[in-house]
């Protein structure tokens, strides 16, 4: 398989995942997942990464700890790189004390993820404010929120 083919292989999993209702730590298609289990299962049933086991987190973990947890188990099977992001990378938003929010890109600035309250679907970051901006509007913009791009390491 070409990385080309693996890339088109993830945005067609994570395609078959829009509609599916958030619930936190959930992890079946159609009744519910969260960002970080939608990123699991995606690259999972892709066959990119082996089964990961999450360990129980609390839904507002990243509000009350510094640790970098989703960081840290993105970065077995991920690094951070510059530039514009690919087609199957993933956005790492900084939501609380720590990075905690995470989607697949699709053609940047699309991306699909799982956010609370919503639907998997996708979502144009340029136009979404709450991942573009933290806190109150500054010069009619915000402050701009802390975002990093990883991509799996067998592309690298």
């Amino acid at each position: 398989m070409t990385i080309q083919s693996e890339r088109q292989a993830i945005i067609s999993e994570a395609a078959s995942w829009v509609g599916t209702p958030y619930h936190h730590a959930g992890r079946v298609k159609g009744a519910g997942v969260d960002c970080l289990t939608l990123l699991a299962c995606v690259f999972e049933n892709a066959g990119m990464i082996p089964p990961v086991d999450i360990p129980h987190y609390p839904p507002d973990w990243h509000m009350h700890r510094s640790q970098e947890l989703y960081l840290g188990g993105l970065l077995e099977y991920c690094a951070e790189v510059e530039g514009p992001p690919e087609p199957a990378d993933i956005a790492l938003w900084k939501f609380g004390r720590c990075y905690s929010h995470g989607a697949i890109v699709i053609a940047w600035p699309l991306i699909l993820h799982a956010y609370i309250g919503h639907v998997v679907g996708q979502e144009n970051v340029t136009e979404a404010r709450y991942l573009s901006y933290v806190g109150e509007p500054v010069e009619g913009c915000g402050n701009p929120r802390p975002l990093k791009i990883f991509r799996l390491k067998r592309w690298m």
